[in-house]
């Protein structure tokens, strides 16, 4: 049952809430002795509510769409900031020369892996050549005119300065000279001994580059990921203040020289390693040659 009085006293009624109860004390101040059926407070406590949650709800939705908008801002901001080529330009002066000297050293390795790559294959290439006309061919004149066309060939090369030395010896035990008598097969080793050190010297010519391009470019791109974070924290101290914005410039600067760096090891590296290997098997077919060359001279020229 309801009372046909301001208070409403059972509970059954749809409006009875804590709403209701701060209502009905306001009421009974403001018009004291005013008599409210229960249905009207009830409208009004429902439309009261009603306004309250219309306005929590177009307050939420204001808000969201202001942190939407807020992070697209950011995002845009953020976007924007990771272009390497700004960052590169906009870069502190010694970043800057750091992110230069690694640019300059990777592509000098690619120019040397590229030359060695190509100078190499056609080495190999042109000593299996060589090999097979060696083994087929039985007069040695015939085999220095194939090496005359074979210059790549470290192995070609080695067999011409056995070939010439060993004619010097030959000219000189005919013309009866004391270099004929004393040079014998010793002077043959020592010619293809120079010969072969010297087409090693030619097969290692630029590869000690690459290796330290592979050992000191992490190091070089190191130093310039140092200097980047320094320069953030001074613009921290100088901007009184850590935001995003401040700090941001400085770490991806730095964090651009180490990747750089990086870049310029990772290849320099593996190729050097790559090109050792192949070095040293043709290395192995030259000392292996030089041992058949000088069983041949041995048994056909000094018996």
């Amino acid at each position: 049952m309801t009372s046909g009085f301001v208070g409403i006293d059972t509970p059954q009624t749809p409006g009875y809430n804590a709403g209701s109860m701060a209502l009905r004390g306001l009421l009974r101040k403001a018009f004291p002795g005013i008599r409210m059926d229960s249905a009207l407070l009830v409208s009004l406590v429902a439309g009261a509510g009603a306004d309250l949650q219309a306005q929590d709800a177009a307050a939420a939705t204001g808000a969201v769409e202001a942190a939407a908008g807020a992070a697209a801002g950011v995002a845009a901001k953020a976007g924007e900031g990771l272009d390497i080529v700004e960052l590169i330009s906009q870069s502190s002066g010694v970043v800057l020369a750091v992110l230069l000297l690694l640019v300059a050293f990777s592509l000098i390795s690619w120019y040397i892996i590229g030359y060695k790559a190509y100078y190499l294959r056609k080495a190999q290439a042109e000593s299996i050549e060589f090999l097979e006309s060696f083994w087929q061919s039985k007069r040695l004149d015939a085999i220095y005119q194939v090496s005359e066309n074979l210059r790549r060939s470290p192995i070609s090369q080695v067999f011409r300065a056995g070939y010439v030395e060993l004619s010097k010896l030959k000219s000189g035990q005919e013309e009866g000279t004391l270099v004929g008598q004393l040079g014998g097969l010793e002077n043959v080793d020592r010619a293809l001994r120079r010969a072969q050190t010297s087409e090693i010297t030619q097969l290692e010519s630029m590869v000690p580059f690459l290796a330290t391009t592979g050992s000191t470019a992490p190091f070089i791109g190191l130093f310039g990921t140092v200097w980047g974070i320094m320069n953030a924290f001074i613009n921290i101290g100088a901007s009184e203040s850590a935001t995003l914005a401040t700090v941001a410039p400085g770490i991806a600067e730095a964090l651009i020289a180490t990747a750089i760096g990086l870049v310029a090891a990772i290849p320099a590296v593996m190729a050097f390693n790559y090109f050792n290997t192949r070095i040293r098997v043709l290395a192995a077919e030259m000392e292996s040659f030089s041992n058949d060359f000088l069983n041949i001279v041995k048994r056909h020229f000094f018996k």
